[in-house]
């Protein structure tokens, strides 16, 4: 079992109408890598909302047909999703639509409330009836029943801060105006930027912006709400500085493209830190070194650079396999479909084998025994993060600690159930170094959480499917 991605976020406040539409979905392509299990997009006609969402990648569900159904307008949130709290359905799609009293609303969002369970239990019980199994739907709740006793869509939201907890990073979208928010901790990252014809654009990561031509003008602070409407963009701190910054590391390490720039630091860089410092905790004598595509290439770099062994190529990745892939029941290897070595490169060859992490250790096992096949003489794995050792509240797909390999083995036992010559994990101690500080959350390798621990602990997001009637 790998590491699920993020979901992604994407919003644009156009000066007049035009194909916002259309800017979305170039947006979500650049974000595709944070979630492959459904996308969507809501545009705003003048106060009226029309969407399109489904299951499936940007390209399939968007196809030119579905993009000319949609009108233009001058204000469209989006959303590429992989669930963490709900299941795989068409109903758990993204933007979430709303229609109150006071009208209408469109809410996309990353991350996970910690308090999620109690808060729906709560509306529940007040009468709340849910139709999707997702946390966001809560989020749509709370901010539109704070909408009604609330003057403004933007008090509405900053109302609902106060009420939830743990990581969100959202668009909210109403008749005349976008709205960002990101929670307090900042657990989850979220920018905006200005095209050189006048739109303003929100998204997850600033990979997004510049793919719409757009110029990145800074990230949205912890705990801010920044404000779009027709007389431009105002900023609301009355929630910054609540709490001590905690954005989640592994966005570094594994969720966002190399090409991002999070909260003003390279995600590229901190990658070849994190294979610099492999390469002088974990040193090995080898004669190349390689990367597991995409998120081990650079940290693999980044080794090869501190330890003077070559960096090469050795395993490609089929760039047409997505999420929905579906192999035709247990016969065909997964990982060989979307992995192969270059036999060229790695035979007779000593590696240094270098991947972001190791969950159950299934995925790392097949990729050793593909190099193995491929005539390798040595594998020596290096991970370019500490060992899973607890659960994450927050977004990242690491639940059930009876499932994590590093929970189970030492070191060295991994390295034998996965057929590697040695193992080494980033020590956990040194995370700090690949973004130059302190700021980040690192639970799911220390055991400390930034909130309290929802009580509701024992859910296995490996395991747990919807049943049939669900569906």
């Amino acid at each position: 079992m790998s590491i699920r991605e993020e979901c992604g976020v994407f919003g644009v406040m156009a000066p007049d109408i035009r194909d916002v539409a259309g800017i979305c979905y170039y947006g979500l392509y650049a974000l595709q890598h944070r979630g492959q299990e459904s996308c969507g997009i809501v545009v705003n006609d003048d106060g009226l909302f029309a969407s399109h969402k489904d299951l499936g990648l940007v390209g399939e569900v968007f196809s030119g047909e579905a993009l000319s159904r949609l009108p233009e307008g001058q204000i469209a949130v989006a959303h590429v999703r992989y669930g963490t709290t709900g299941g795989t359905n068409r109903n758990n799609c993204q933007p979430i639509e709303i229609n109150h009293q006071k009208g209408r609303m469109a809410l996309a969002h990353n991350g996970n409330l910690s308090n999620a369970a109690k808060l729906r239990s709560g509306l529940e019980l007040s009468g709340a009836i849910f139709h999707t199994t997702s946390d966001t739907e809560t989020i749509a709740y709370i901010i539109t029943k704070e909408r009604l006793k609330t003057g403004s869509i933007e008090d509405a939201v900053s109302s609902a801060m106060d009420i939830l907890d743990g990581a969100y990073s959202l668009i909210v979208m109403s008749p005349q105006k976008l709205i960002c928010a990101r929670d307090p901790y900042g657990f989850r990252p979220l920018c905006y930027g200005k095209t050189s014809d006048g739109m303003y654009v929100a998204a997850s990561e600033s990979c997004a912006i510049q793919a719409v031509g757009g110029r990145v003008i800074r990230d949205v602070e912890p705990g801010e709400i920044l404000v779009f409407s027709k007389s431009g963009v105002v900023s609301r701190k009355e929630h910054c500085g609540k709490q001590q910054k905690k954005l989640c590391v592994f966005e570094y390490i594994y969720f966002a493209r190399s090409d991002s720039v999070i909260d003003g630091v390279s995600v590229h860089a901190a990658r070849v830190r994190a294979g610099s410092i492999l390469a002088k905790t974990h040193p090995v004598e080898a004669d190349l070194v390689i990367g597991v595509p995409d998120s081990g290439l650079d940290a693999a770099l980044g080794y090869s650079r501190s330890s003077g062994i070559p960096y090469g190529m050795g395993l490609m990745k089929n760039r047409y396999v997505g999420r929905t892939f579906i192999a035709p029941g247990d016969r065909l290897d997964k990982v060989r479909i979307k992995l192969s070595a270059i036999e060229d490169a790695v035979r007779g060859k000593r590696l240094v084998l270098i991947d972001d992490s190791i969950v159950r250790g299934t995925t790392s096992g097949r990729i050793v025994t593909l190099l193995r096949e491929a005539g390798a003489k040595e594998i020596h794995m290096r991970v370019s993060s500490p060992p899973f050792l607890h659960p994450c509240y927050y977004g990242t797909d690491i639940d059930s600690e009876e499932h994590l390999i590093a929970c189970q083995y030492t070191t060295d036992e991994i390295a034998r159930r996965i057929g590697a010559d040695s193992l080494g994990y980033l020590p956990v101690e040194q995370l700090s170094l690949l973004t130059g500080s302190c700021n980040y959350c690192n639970a799911c390798f220390s055991g400390e959480y930034p909130t309290e621990i929802p009580s509701d602990t024992g859910k296995d997001r490996f395991e747990r499917r919807l049943s049939e009637k669900e569906k």
